[in-house]
């Protein structure tokens, strides 16, 4: 099961908790956020994929910072070992 929490919500920032196990996003769809999303693994690894077919591989420490309405998804985390991501959604 993979985990949201909210550590921190107001009109113009959120700022989410999130822990993986094996998970990826559904195979049809994109996330296609009206915020941008800042985002940073934390503890394991994992790999996002973008609408354009470019694709990057995070480990723990390396962050990207996703524009709103950029189309992507997570391909995948590791299944072996959790993975801890730390999420900045912001106007």
């Amino acid at each position: 099961m993979e985990v949201f929490e909210d550590l921190v919500h107001s009109s113009t920032v959120r700022i989410e908790r999130i822990v993986s196990k094996g998970h990826s996003s559904p195979d049809k769809g994109w996330y296609d956020q009206d915020e941008n999303e800042w985002v940073m693994v934390v503890e394991g690894k994992a790999s996002l994929e973008f609408e354009d077919g470019s694709k990057s591989e995070l480990s723990a420490g390396d962050y990207i910072n996703i524009p709103a309405h950029l189309k992507h998804k997570v391909t995948w985390t590791d299944p072996d070992e959790i993975t801890v991501w730390l999420a900045v959604f912001y106007k």
